[in-house]
């Protein structure tokens, strides 16, 4: 046995005790998902403050240095307006957030069906990429139509997540802990 395997399985304990906490976290996360949302805009609202002071900082030192310095702290400004409306207005931050997902969607999937459009002549198989995008395409409108069930079903992928990583490790603890006894 390697030494890293020979160290997992010593210490196999501290993966079941991570597989436990990701369960716990994805079945709270499924249970309370406006919650975890929640978290996760004041999260984000925190950082985007941060990375834009830093932004704001960096311009200013460029000052003398560069031409484009204003472009550093005009980044830095957005950045923490951005993360000040997370902080102060998540739900409309969130709503943002899925209708920018959903212009994406929609821009994207009208890209790959015109692609596959194209490439009808070139390659067999272009109603995949035709399908793909027709299916992005009506993702991206229901998110506009529907931007709280967008919402939704980011809080439970991120707890669906969260309990398979967490049954994952789990397993893993356990089958370094029969490593360790045989």
């Amino acid at each position: 046995m390697d030494n890293l395997v020979r160290t997992m399985s010593e210490n196999w304990w501290v993966l079941l005790l991570r597989g436990i906490a990701a369960v716990v976290f994805g079945l709270i996360a499924l249970a309370m998902p406006g919650l975890t949302l929640f978290v996760l805009l004041i999260t984000f609202g925190v950082y985007a403050v941060f990375d834009g002071i830093l932004a704001i900082v960096t311009g200013f030192r460029r000052k003398g240095q560069d031409d484009q310095w204003w472009a550093w702290a005009l980044d830095g400004l957005l950045s923490v307006l951005i993360g000040l409306m997370a902080l102060f207005w998540p739900a409309a931050t969130a709503v943002v957030f899925v209708l920018w997902m959903a212009a994406w969607a929609i821009v994207a999937g009208i890209f790959r069906i015109i692609a596959a459009v194209r490439l009808r002549r070139e390659i067999e198989g272009e109603w995949a990429l035709g399908l793909s995008g027709l299916l992005l395409a009506l993702w991206g409108i229901l998110l506009v139509l529907l931007p709280a069930a967008g919402l939704l079903g980011l809080a439970w992928m991120i707890g669906t997540l969260a309990v398979l990583i967490g049954v994952v490790l789990i397993v893993l603890a356990f089958r370094l802990k029969r490593l360790r006894t045989a």
